[in-house]
């Protein structure tokens, strides 16, 4: 608990260092959704951003992850989509809270981002993508031989 509590103020922290440096508006700080990276389980993360239920698995959005990671610390991780996507999201399903990363895109941006997540033990991924109003995802289960959230 401790450690969770420590990763939350920390990311505050950062999200505030960020906007007092201009690195990120005010705006986009006030934006980051405290509540969906607080939540437990890939379901309550889908409620926080407003879909109703799952969001609908699409052909249309990938998750490009290795099959197995060997160190689960730095998991590489991206979400990419054919469709104009406004948001994107990175969920672990059994991380002590299910989101690992979200992204809200510029008009005109392509639909990619990747990053580095955590992984205390082999799971599924999923890649969330808004668009046209709607959240659409992919998942891919990525085993993991050392554990990165204090494995």
């Amino acid at each position: 608990m401790n450690q969770q509590r420590r990763t939350l103020m920390q990311m505050t922290a950062l999200v505030g260092l960020m906007a007092s440096a201009g690195l990120m508006t005010k705006a986009e700080a006030a934006a980051w959704n405290e509540a969906a990276f607080k939540a437990k389980s890939v379901e309550d993360v889908a409620k926080v951003l407003g879909s109703s239920g799952m969001p609908q698995v699409s052909d249309k959005v990938s998750v490009r992850a290795p099959d197995i990671a060997e160190n689960g610390a730095v998991v590489p991780v991206g979400v990419e989509s054919s469709l104009k996507a406004t948001e994107m999201a990175i969920l672990v399903e059994k991380n002590p809270n299910a989101m690992a990363a979200m992204f809200i895109l510029p008009e005109g941006a392509e639909s990619f981002a990747t990053t580095r997540v955590k992984m205390g033990q082999t799971s599924n991924v999923y890649a969330l993508v808004k668009s046209d109003g709607k959240w659409l995802m992919a998942s891919k289960e990525v085993k993991v031989t050392l554990g990165g959230c204090g494995g």
